[in-house]
């Protein structure tokens, strides 16, 4: 892309920011059919939001912030217990306990 001077500036004409101006060749809008006359505004950019926000995060300056420690790292907890046990069929003296399942009614 060329630079071109500002047309008004050599003119004579008064402008307030002759480098904010500037004309494009008519071959680099790609059949849009614009104008050559692009305006620039890049005396105070803004940054972009995490451009902005890394520059702008509140930073550590008191003795007691700067001093201080992550979050607390505790040990693992122990496994959890099965949710479903398995009661056996008989106990240890050879009798049986569990319940006799109910019987349905006859009518």
């Amino acid at each position: 892309m060329v630079t071109m001077p500002n047309p008004v500036a050599i003119s004579g004409g008064a402008t307030k920011n002759t480098a904010a101006t500037r004309i494009v060749p008519a071959g680099d809008f790609s059949g849009s059919g614009g104008v050559g006359l692009v305006i620039e505004c890049s005396s105070r950019p803004q940054k972009k939001a995490t451009a902005h926000h890394k520059k702008t995060r509140p930073r550590k300056s008191q003795p007691w912030d700067i001093r201080r420690r992550g979050p607390t790292v505790y040990p693992p907890l122990p496994p959890l217990p099965p949710e479903w046990t398995f009661v056996s069929e008989t106990t240890a003296d050879g009798q049986s306990t569990a319940p006799t399942p109910p019987q349905p009614a006859e009518s």
